[in-house]
Order: structure tokens, then C-alpha cells, then sequence
């Protein structure tokens, strides 16, 4: 376990905290803590009044699931999105991405996951269920799956699509294989195999 230098139990419980954030391990969280110590005023108080702000206000949509200081959300409460049509995704960071790219105007549903057998992660775990009672809108149309090309990503798409079967909507999922401007020589089996079996009319 590290301990700083200066034996300082507040400094230590920092570095602790911090090197629990994905990306920053133990050396990471060092360079961040001395870095909020350094800049106390330009970035370690507002960065704290931030963090305050945001466990305070900041909530789970009661709809998608989606983060916001709204409830529902903007997404699901702006009256231009296209209400035909969900992206069920697994994980906030992903609605994000999809929003960035500027080429969906759908509606969202954060599942929060994926589907693992090895780490215990049932149906009744993930937010399917009301993915479910949504299906169920007579205005649906489609659900896209989005989640991850990965083992436990596949599973839960393929689970999801066996689910949504009796309604009556177009269930689609979207298209893996080669990226733009990607090379095939450093493309993995895996994509290269999903891009020819997803090959489709020039």
C-alpha cells in the first residue's frame, strides 16, 4: 500500500480515491494529487465544488437511464428526436460517443452492462426489463442494439433480440468490421471474419 513521504493520512486517502478511477493507477493518482496541490486555485477548489455539484444534481434518467441534471432527461424529453426509434447501449459513455458523432436522432436506453455469467451478471441485473415495457409504445418502430463487439456484448444482444421477438418492431444491430481508412493487415481474425460475413452489394 503506498504512503507518501510526508505521512499525511488526508494526502494518502487522495491518492487512494483517485487511483480508483479507470485509466489512473497508483503513479497516476500520485501526479494528479501533486498536480490539485500545486494549482489548489485554479483546479483542486473548483474541481471539488464540481464534484459536489454534480453528486448533487446529477441523477439516472427515470426512461433511458441516461445522466442528467433533468428528469427525464433532455433526450427523451425534446420534442425533435425521432420517437420511432431506441439505441439500447451499454453504458452512458457509449450515448455519449453516439451523440458526438451527430448521426443518430433517436431515443436512448442505457442497459448499464452486459450480460456475464463469470461475473454473476443476470438479466434482472441490467435495465432490460424496461427496454421491455418500452417495446411495448405503439409508436416504436425499431430498436437498434448497440452494445460491444465482445463475448459478453454479443450475448446480451443475442439475448435482447430473443426477447423483443413478439413485437412487433424491426430489431437490428449495428455493423462490425473493417473502420475507415483501416488497414487489413492490422485488422484482428475477428473483424476481418465479421466484415466478410457482414459483406454486403457494392
Amino acid at each position: 500500500m503506498y504512503k507518501s513521504p510526508a505521512n499525511n493520512n488526508e494526502l494518502d486517502h487522495l491518492i487512494s480515491l483517485l487511483s480508483k478511477i479507470p485509466g489512473l493507477g497508483p503513479r497516476s493518482a500520485r501526479r494528479a494529487a501533486l498536480q490539485l496541490i500545486k494549482k489548489k486555485d485554479s483546479l483542486m477548489r473548483p474541481l471539488s465544488s464540481a464534484l459536489a455539484s454534480v453528486a448533487e444534481n446529477v441523477h439516472p434518467c427515470a426512461i433511458c437511464s441516461n445522466l442528467d441534471v433533468e428528469n427525464p432527461c433532455h433526450i427523451c424529453d425534446s420534442t425533435k428526436r425521432d420517437r420511432s426509434i431506441i439505441c439500447a447501449i451499454e453504458d452512458v459513455s457509449d450515448l455519449w460517443a453516439l451523440e458526438r458523432s451527430g448521426s443518430f436522432r433517436g431515443l436512448y436506453h442505457v442497459i448499464g452492462g452486459t450480460l456475464s455469467a463469470l461475473d454473476g451478471v443476470s438479466p434482472s441485473d441490467l435495465n432490460i426489463n424496461s427496454l421491455m415495457d418500452r417495446a411495448g409504445d405503439p409508436n416504436l418502430k425499431e430498436v437498434i442494439i448497440a452494445t460491444n463487439a465482445t463475448v459478453d456484448g454479443q450475448t446480451t444482444a443475442h439475448y435482447i433480440t430473443e426477447q423483443l421477438k413478439d413485437f412487433d418492431i424491426i430489431v437490428s444491430r449495428l455493423a462490425h468490421g473493417v473502420p475507415i481508412g483501416g488497414e487489413l493487415d492490422y485488422l484482428d481474425d475477428g473483424t476481418l471474419t465479421t466484415a466478410l460475413n457482414s459483406r454486403r452489394p457494392f
